[in-house]
């Protein structure tokens, strides 16, 4: 019996045509031909534009007729198409009235907001033809991937190490010693690094298509170097990935590529998590060019004033219109895409606050959004990671509209750390609630709603918090204007690289000491890709336009800062060995098993007396390892102090039950500073212990 949906009822120019199917939007093969089918909900016509893959001029242009139109939607199927080699795009006509929210214009041919794949800027940094009349050309994807069996991975949150990295600049340098520099391959070849660190979950700075030449500029003084849109955080299309990160990419074959690297990251036990941004798109504000949205339906994608300019609650001349429904739909369907064809395991949002404002920018008590996310099914599993904050002012971390799911940057842990670290005062009692997971803020959502950070890709590296008090952005070409100007940073006595050896000292041992806080504090640790191993950016701290050596991963630090690595390693493999620092529920700092000590203690230089004075640069606490996990199962015990003093201090020890003992792990003002978890000597004398200045000390507690 032959099938009824395979035959058409229409011609165009030699084209049969069907009417389509709405649903899914996008382009989607079907028996015979492809499913062409796009949303808008104020143009008047749609014309479908077809290119042979690469040419500078259609070759067909195809009206939807009237009867192609189901509701808002036009659909059409258009059979014998040679879809391998093809790219599509849309013409929209429809009332150009700015002050009414429309800017349409039929000589602009659009990309669809659902493609899958995206042409035109196939290779990193090669300047395009900017007299082309299609830049960002649609195309087809195929299901023909192989996946060996590979699911997301599941982590338990609180069990999760997140490396924050960006796909170019972790294999860009020339040092990396890859076949392919800068892209998804060059990282399967890096996988044996990260499993050797420690790390199981990456988490990737945008890898969706954008154009590293959306605001390029010349170089402030370094001839024949443009300033590039390296970061990304800028959307050309939220479904595709972006194909000059794949060595693959100027054959078309960024999506397998990509998905040979999950695939791989997978196998070796590493979770992989993506930077999306829904707040904004690449269209800019009203002089900005028609790429997609703004073509085929600008009063619906973004959010308007009154008079038809755009709200600027991203900081980059638009604002997503992400409450509207239609929109709402389109986040959701592709966060369901990339879990569902890509494996991914979760995602971070950029600038999240914005996704609870309303068409108009006001915060909304029950977001749609959020709601919707939280409680999607595909989603169920992914892990949900907001910026609970925008560049509109509004700051929401502790009270980010969670649902039960969602998790924040815990912008709080960041600055009080910071803080602490270089020694300021007030801040005991804060330290004490970030080491905790920050239960003052996330009362009733458990410690892993928080991700606790030092350092992230937005702000100084961990290696420059210790080596600058200032910022310095003049390369960026805004006069140093540029960044955030409250990075709570100490330069240990001299302002950048210095041959001065006590201050190198200090500074390394600062670093040591940021690691070991993170890696002891209740919470979800991340660090930023590089940190691990003193990567600076020479003071810059908003480095989104840097394609150069401040970005790149110098893989010559893995040998000259081999001390801070090996620290690095074996942090991460100690709490990796002791459940009692990853409780997925809030310490209730009583004892509730009955082993005769609460599951958090809190000491000073005396045992059992904390010193919470607003003159107070130490802390110190005690975790029992019988209430590891909430009590069900057994750890040792875990004793940490911490001196942000500049003179050394005795600290007197608690008490172990008997038969145990203190052994010393790690101590960030000795040498060695860490011992390979398991194999900790036994302190003597068991009472007392040195704690150096402006130095952290870790020991364990057992038989």
């Amino acid at each position: 019996m032959q099938r009824i949906d395979i035959n058409p009822t229409h011609t165009y120019n030699g084209f049969r045509l069907r009417p389509g199917k709405p649903l899914p939007f996008g382009a989607t093969l079907v028996p015979g031909g492809v499913n062409f089918s796009i949303y808008s909900s104020h143009a008047t016509a749609c014309t479908l534009v077809l290119f042979v893959k690469g040419q500078p001029q259609p070759y067909a242009e195809i009206p939807f007729p009237e009867e192609f139109r189901i509701g808002n939607v036009y659909a059409m199927i258009v059979f014998d198409l040679d879809y391998e080699n093809i790219e599509y795009g849309y013409r929209m006509d429809g009332p150009f009235d700015p002050p009414a929210g429309h800017r349409f214009d039929q000589s602009k041919i659009l990309l669809d907001p659902y493609a899958k794949a995206i042409g035109g800027r196939d290779v990193w940094g090669v300047p395009p033809d900017w007299s082309n009349i299609y830049h960002y050309r649609g195309r087809l994807t195929f299901d023909d991937f192989d996946w060996q069996g590979d699911r997301p991975l599941q982590i338990p949150s609180e069990d999760l190490i997140i490396y924050e990295m960006h796909v170019r600049g972790f294999t860009r340098h020339a040092s990396s010693g890859v076949k392919h520099p800068g892209t998804f391959a060059a990282i399967r070849e890096k996988i044996p690094y990260l499993k050797a660190l420690g790390v199981n979950c990456v988490e990737l700075l945008p890898i969706y298509e954008f154009d590293e030449f959306d605001g390029s500029r010349p170089h402030p003084w370094e001839e024949d170097k443009l300033l590039l849109n390296y970061w990304g955080y800028s959307t050309v299309g939220f479904f595709a990935p972006k194909a000059a990160y794949a060595a693959t990419g100027r054959l078309g074959m960024q999506v397998d590529e990509f998905k040979a690297l999950v695939r791989e990251l997978h196998t070796n036990g590493i979770q992989v998590l993506l930077d999306v941004v829904f707040n904004h798109t690449a269209e800019g504000n009203e002089m900005g060019p028609m790429i997609s949205f703004r073509g085929i339906d600008n009063k619906t994608y973004y959010m308007l004033t009154p008079d038809g300019y755009y709200w600027n609650f991203s900081g980059t001349g638009n604002t997503l219109n992400c409450n509207n429904p239609l929109v709402r739909n389109m986040v959701l369907d592709c966060l369901r895409y990339w879990a569902s064809e890509y494996h991914i395991d979760g995602f971070r949002f950029d600038l999240a606050a914005i996704l609870g404002r309303d068409p108009i920018g006001i915060p909304l008590s029950n977001p749609p959004l959020l709601e919707s996310l939280a409680y999607d099914p595909i989603l169920a599993k992914c892990e949900l990671i907001a910026e609970a904050w925008d560049a509109g002012g509004l700051y929401q971390v502790g009270s980010f509209p969670a649902y039960g799911r969602w998790a924040e940057w815990n912008g709080k842990y960041r600055d009080d750390m910071r803080r602490f670290l270089k020694g300021d005062m007030d801040l005991i009692g804060a330290v004490a609630q970030r080491l905790q997971g920050s239960p003052d803020l996330y009362a009733w959502r458990g410690p892993t709603a928080s991700v606790n950070f030092f350092c992230c890709h937005d702000g100084f590296t961990l290696a420059d918090l210790v080596s600058y008090n200032d910022k310095h952005n003049e390369a960026n070409g805004w006069g140093n204007t540029d960044g955030g100007n409250d990075d709570h940073s100490w330069n240990c006595g001299v302002e950048g690289p210095t041959d001065d050896p006590e201050v190198n000292a200090l500074r390394m041992r600062q670093m040591k000491n940021a690691f070991a806080l993170l890696l002891v504090s209740h919470g979800v640790p991340m660090f930023l890709m590089g940190d691990e191993i003193g990567h600076s950016q020479q003071g810059n701290n908003n480095t989104y336009c840097q394609d150069n050596e401040l970005n790149w991963l110098d893989w010559g630090l893995v040998e000259r800062n081999a001390e801070l690595l090996r620290f690095v390693q074996r942090c991460i493999a100690f709490r990796h060995a002791h459940p009692v620092l990853r409780n997925r529920e809030h310490l209730r700092n009583y004892d509730y098993v009955g082993s005769g000590y609460a599951d958090i203690t809190w000491h000073g230089t005396r045992a059992w007396q904390s010193d919470w004075s607003g003159t107070s640069r130490i802390i110190a606490f005690m975790l029992c390892g019988k209430h590891a996990k909430s009590g069900t199962v057994t750890d040792n015990y875990i004793y940490v102090a911490a001196n942000m003093y500049w003179d050394a201090l005795p600290f007197e020890l608690p008490g172990l039950p008997e038969g145990m003992h203190w052994h010393l792990f790690a101590n960030t003002g000795a040498v060695p500073d860490a011992y390979e978890p398991g194999s900790e000597p036994r302190l003597e004398p068991q009472h007392e212990l040195l704690v150096g200045g402006r130095s952290v000390i870790i020991l364990v507690g057992h038989e």
